[in-house]
């Protein structure tokens, strides 16, 4: 089993400095991958490996320095 920490909505938001409904924005259209457990209820979960994808593709879409 992946021991790897889900997030939720808020928590990702809380990370980017951004507002839930922009993180679910990005969540419909694809832009950040997440998935709901136990369907539309408890909302979306996001894998903290997925965040950091989201972050280096933004950081290269505005040709920012890689962190490595």
């Amino acid at each position: 089993m992946n021991d790897q920490r889900l997030l939720t909505v808020r928590e990702v938001a809380e990370r980017l400095r951004s507002s839930p409904e922009t993180v679910r924005r990005w969540l419909r259209q694809g832009k950040l991958r997440g998935f709901r457990p136990g369907g539309t209820k408890l909302g979306y979960r996001v894998p903290e490996s997925e965040l950091q994808r989201f972050l280096r593709a933004a950081g290269e879409d505005k040709g920012l320095p890689d962190e490595s």
